[in-house]
C-alpha cells in the first residue's frame, strides 16, 4: 500500500502515523486535530499551536471530511431506544 491522498491536505501513507489520517507533509494526525476543534479551541489558536504546519484550509477540509463520514455511517452510531 502506498500513500493516498484522502482530500487536498489529508494524506494516508502506512508509514506514518501507523496509516492514520495525516495532514500533507506532517506527522499532525487528523484525530488530533479534530479533538482540539471537539474541545473548542478556535482554528486560530489550532494554527498556533502546530506552528503553522496546518491552514485552516485545512483545518476546515478536515471537518467537512469528517462530517461526511458521520452522514454517512449514521447507522453506526446510533442507539437503541432504552
Amino acid at each position: 500500500m502506498t500513500q493516498k491522498l484522502v482530500g487536498r491536505y489529508i494524506v494516508t501513507d502506512p508509514h506514518i502515523c501507523h496509516g492514520k489520517p495525516t495532514f500533507r507533509g506532517t506527522r499532525i494526525m487528523v484525530s488530533q486535530v479534530l479533538d482540539q476543534v471537539a474541545r473548542g479551541m478556535t482554528w486560530e489558536t489550532i494554527e498556533e499551536e502546530w506552528q503553522g504546519k496546518i491552514s485552516r484550509e485545512a483545518i476546515a477540509e478536515a471537518v467537512r471530511l469528517a462530517n461526511q463520514a458521520f452522514v454517512e455511517h449514521i447507522a453506526d452510531y446510533a442507539l437503541e431506544p432504552a
